[in-house]
C-alpha cells in the first residue's frame, strides 16, 4: 500500500473525524435502525432502509479513514528544510505575471485540500508545476481558461 502524504493538520482532521464517526454517527445510525425495526415489516420499511445505507456509508469512511491514517506519512511543514525549493507541506507565495494579484498557497494532502483556506492538493496542476521549483523561478500552469505564468516571490515552512 503506498503512504499517504498528509500534513499534521491534516492528520488531525481526519482523526477528528474518524473519532466522530466512531463515538456519535454509529450511535445514531444503530438507534435509527433499532426505531425502523421497532416499525414491523421490513421488507417495505423505507426507514430502515435508509437506516442501512446510512449503516454502509458510515462503515465505509471509517474503513477508508482507519487505511488512510495506518499508512499516512505525516509531515509537520515547521520541521522541513528543503533549501528553499518547494516541497509538500510548503507555503507558496505567487504572482500571477499576466494582472500582477499575488495568492498564497499551501501544498497539502488530497484529503486536506480545501481553496478556501488557499490549500492546494499536491495532485493539481498549480502544485505539480511547482514542486522542485525555488523563490524567483517561473512557472507555467494549465489552468482551464488556459496556460497562466506565476513568479514565486517565497516558499515557507510553516
Amino acid at each position: 500500500m503506498n503512504s499517504v502524504p498528509l500534513t499534521k493538520y491534516g492528520a488531525e482532521l481526519l482523526k477528528e473525524e474518524l473519532h466522530q464517526l466512531k463515538t456519535k454517527e454509529r450511535r445514531i445510525v444503530i438507534d435509527a435502525i433499532a426505531e425502523a425495526r421497532s416499525h414491523g415489516d421490513l421488507s417495505e420499511n423505507a426507514e430502515y432502509d435508509a437506516a442501512k445505507e446510512r449503516q454502509a456509508f458510515v462503515e465505509g469512511r471509517i474503513a477508508e479513514l482507519e487505511g488512510k491514517l495506518s499508512s499516512a506519512q505525516i509531515i509537520d511543514p515547521s520541521t522541513l528544510d528543503a533549501d528553499g525549493r518547494v516541497v509538500f507541506g510548503a507555503t507558496v507565495d505567487l504572482e500571477d505575471l499576466e494582472n500582477g494579484q499575488k495568492v498564497s498557497y499551501q501544498i497539502v494532502g488530497v484529503d486536506e485540500a480545501d481553496i478556501k483556506l488557499n490549500k492546494v492538493s499536491v495532485t493539481s496542476p498549480i502544485a505539480r508545476a511547482l514542486i522542485g521549483k525555488s523563490a524567483e523561478d517561473v512557472v507555467e500552469v494549465q489552468a482551464p481558461s488556459g496556460p497562466r505564468e506565476y513568479e514565486i516571490l517565497e516558499v515557507r515552512y510553516v
